[in-house]
């Protein structure tokens, strides 16, 4: 079909006014797709799968006036800038967190806490400030209009703090307060902003590598680590009402302080210079897995780790103590070293097998009964409880469409809740509650602009785990049975693998060339993959599916929408793989 001229692009309506015609007719855009290779699609599929993308595109080409584009380009665009200016606002628009106030700076703290009779907030402050004030350096004699000059300390740049206060999810609602920089405002090279952040597979990994080779595993919490490190940039700032009597001194910056851009990475290179001392050298795959070779008794030799997640360190090895030790004697650990129950929100504990053998688990059953405590807070406030959403023997029912909502849209301050809630519950499912995976992925798509109807069944959601939480717990075990799969589901027709080596004489795995020894017990990784052909009823795409098993212990899921519209269940199995 030919594309509509411009002069044509335009119908008369019944009271004469001319309307734009609606119409995708002859367009098709070069699409360029994450493998590298490139397609034409019709516009209208492109329309329908991204269209504020696209609708970008237009504009910065000015197609925006062509028939195909004039219809519909502007009004999206009208849309994306609503949607974006509700979400930067939402910050501001927070001021309760599990139904509990959250003030935004410290003066607005302490008057919470003599308006509620407590010293919570005042508390955490206090503990806050005697951990940070390292990071300060007093300038005594000199004034804020005196360091403006840039003559007392050439090079030094203003830099504003301030407190921010968030409330914990431990089952005790603990305060925190925690004096950040406004690194926002200062221009640092982007090759020094990064942290230590190790991935959650590579923790599950180390949980199913410890139970392979019958090794142990410590965990620490460094104290305030950033402030262990010296600052990489040249910064001072006028002193707060936090600072007490100090208020309005002029401060040098002399420490990592949180919320500086530099801070991660200063922090990050003065831990890896300790790892570095105690022989330990980052892993390939996860440069914040530290391995190093170890010995058992036995004379067995595998590889010791250190999984570091900014100040959180898991150590895998026969004797932790050794180096838990040696870690202490660099920094100080809060509360010491221990073996883990808790980490990164998850209960972490050993069961036993059927063979009698032990492993290491994950559960989420305290961050779940946090959760579901303050969601039934939030209900409460209108007369609601959580048990009025459904019997709970699903997370939603199986014919509810989120694609198909058309109930009104949320306000500003539900926006909030619900992408509160969406966030929970993504952890959760990181934590090991996979039963609920597919369910909130189909429902986060919609957490720019939800609806009452999306809403309602979040909290379908969480009377599912109210409901299931004592008979399922969501425990995930690192089994290291070592499962053998049957290659005799791969076999096609005739096909041997005898026969395939007549058209593939020569095939072999590659390995690579810098690969480190493998050391410890050998494993398999078995995969399983599904999709939902055009399960989506709104636009066709279908939904995805995966989880990784590393001999019988599951390593990593997820569940997403696919970015394309396939036209048979092949092709979205295929793209799925």
């Amino acid at each position: 079909a030919t594309a509509i001229k411009q002069c044509d692009g335009f119908i008369h309506s019944k009271n004469g006014n001319k309307v734009p015609k609606m119409t995708t007719r002859g367009w098709s855009l070069e699409v360029e797709w994450k493998d590298g290779s490139a397609s034409w699609v019709p516009l209208k599929d492109l329309k329908l799968a991204n269209p504020v993308e696209l609708a970008e595109y237009a504009v910065a080409n000015n197609l925006e006036h062509e028939p195909a584009f004039h219809w519909w380009v502007n009004d999206t665009l009208r849309k994306r800038e609503r949607i974006i200016s509700k979400v930067k606002a939402k910050y501001w628009r927070t001021t309760h967190k599990f139904g509990i106030e959250v003030p935004k700076t410290a003066e607005e703290a302490y008057a919470i806490d003599q308006k509620t009779g407590t010293s919570l907030w005042t508390a955490a402050i206090d503990k806050e400030m005697k951990n940070v004030r390292v990071a300060f350096e007093t300038q005594d004699g000199v004034t804020v209009d005196e360091m403006k000059t840039g003559k007392v300390k050439p090079g030094y740049k203003f830099i504003t703090t301030h407190m921010i206060f968030d409330i914990k999810m431990d089952g005790k609602f603990t305060r925190k307060a925690r004096l950040v920089a406004d690194g926002h405002k200062t221009d640092t090279p982007s090759s020094i902003t990064y942290s230590s952040v190790v991935s959650r597979e590579s923790v599950r990994l180390g949980l199913l590598i410890a139970a392979l080779n019958d090794l142990d595993i410590a965990c620490c919490d460094i104290g305030n680590a950033y402030l262990n490190a010296d600052c990489r940039e040249k910064l001072w700032t006028i002193a707060g009402a936090e600072f007490g009597s100090e208020k309005g001194a002029v401060m040098l910056i002399v420490r990592a302080l949180y919320g500086l851009k530099s801070s991660g990475a200063a922090w990050r290179a003065k831990l890896a210079e300790t790892l570095d001392t105690m022989g330990y050298i980052p892993t390939q795959a996860d440069p914040d897995v530290w391995r190093r070779t170890a010995v058992k008794p036995s004379g067995e030799t595998y590889y010791a780790y250190m999984l570091v997640y900014v100040d959180d360190v898991l150590h895998i090895h026969h004797n932790p103590k050794e180096d838990m030790d040696k870690l202490n004697g660099f920094y100080r650990l809060k509360d010491g070293w221990s073996s883990p129950d808790r980490y990164l929100g998850a209960n972490i504990e050993k069961v036993q097998l059927p063979d009698g053998s032990m492993a290491w688990s994950m559960t989420c059953v305290d961050y779940c009964k946090g959760a579901i405590k303050n969601v039934e807070n939030i209900l409460e406030k209108n007369k609601v409880a959580l048990k009025m959403f459904g019997d709970g023997h699903r997370p939603f029912p199986s014919s509810y469409r989120p694609e198909l909502e058309v109930s009104p849209t949320l306000n500003a301050e539900l926006t909030n809740t619900y992408q509160q809630h969406i966030g929970a519950l993504r952890w959760a499912i990181e934590l090991g509650r996979i039963d609920i995976l597919t369910e909130v992925s189909c429902l986060a798509q919609y957490s720019c602009a939800p609806r009452e109807g999306h809403l309602q069944a979040i909290y379908k959601i969480f009377r599912y785990l109210q409901k299931n939480l004592s008979r399922n717990p969501g425990r995930v075990v690192f089994d290291p049975f070592l499962q053998h799969t049957d290659e005799k589901v791969f076999e096609m027709g005739a096909k041997t693998k005898e026969e395939w080596n007549d058209f593939y004489p020569d095939a072999a795995e590659e390995m690579p060339s810098d690969m480190p020894e493998p050391l410890g017990k050998a494993v398999i990784i078995r995969a399983y993959v599904d999709a939902n052909h055009a399960g989506n009823l709104a636009n066709r795409r279908s939904h995805s599916g995966i989880i990784i098993y590393v001999n019988n212990a599951p390593i990593t899921w997820y569940s997403k929408r696919q970015n394309t519209v396939e036209s048979s269940s092949f092709g979205s199995e295929f793209v799925e793989i």
